[in-house]
């Protein structure tokens, strides 16, 4: 079983927020593969799929950002899922606006999701990082990622989390490289280029 997982803020009022791309990117995923109802377990909203012949658990902790390994690393312990089958989708401040990068293992860089599943789990898991851009000053840091994306960027943002949806099959099979390639393709083949709509960072 691998385990997908998106990193967010539980609750209506944080449900457009930069910090829960990942949050948007599962519910693609979910819609494009016909995943089944989201059930509460694992202190999460999770649901199963089958992509590329393999089971897979989607899964969005609903503990709050900070405690989020406390989830995954309930649902790994169930499944006996080893860090290497474990894949994280989250906003990453230091990507530029609709940008992607795949990582496996590494730091934390300050993202608070990420350190608490290092915290309860180590850091060998795949990361999946999706550009929100930097507002410009690190005391900005906290508004920003807990402000929703403008009007004028929603556009990017659904086609990113789409193209994610759309070639997840690739990773799956552990095609890093070849997913990352084809979602950057996607969003070139969409007309969005180095400068996107933005706050302007």
């Amino acid at each position: 079983m691998q385990i997908l997982v998106g990193l967010g803020n539980p609750g209506a009022r944080y449900a457009g927020n930069r910090h829960n791309i990942g949050f948007m990117v599962l519910d693609a995923i979910a819609r494009e593969h016909r995943a089944g109802p989201w059930r509460r377990r694992f202190q999460s909203e999770a649901s199963e799929a089958v992509i590329s012949g393999e089971r897979v658990l989607l899964l969005k902790p609903q503990t709050f950002m900070n405690d989020s390994g406390r989830a995954v690393a309930q649902a790994a312990r169930f499944f006996k899922t080893e860090l290497d089958a474990i894949t994280v989708f989250h906003d990453e401040l230091d990507l530029k606006d609709g940008k992607l990068r795949v990582k496996r293992g590494g730091g934390d860089a300050g993202h608070n999701g990420l350190r608490s599943i290092t915290a309860h789990l180590g850091s060998g898991y795949r990361r999946v990082r999706l550009g929100i851009g930097h507002p410009g000053d690190k005391n900005l840091v906290y508004p920003y990622v807990l402000s929703d994306f403008f009007k004028e960027e929603w556009p990017w943002v659904r086609d990113l989390v789409e193209a994610c949806a759309q070639f997840i099959d690739v990773l799956i099979k552990g095609e890093e490289s070849t997913f990352q390639n084809k979602v950057h393709l996607a969003m070139q083949g969409k007309g969005w280029g180095e400068e996107l709509p933005s706050s302007g960072q």
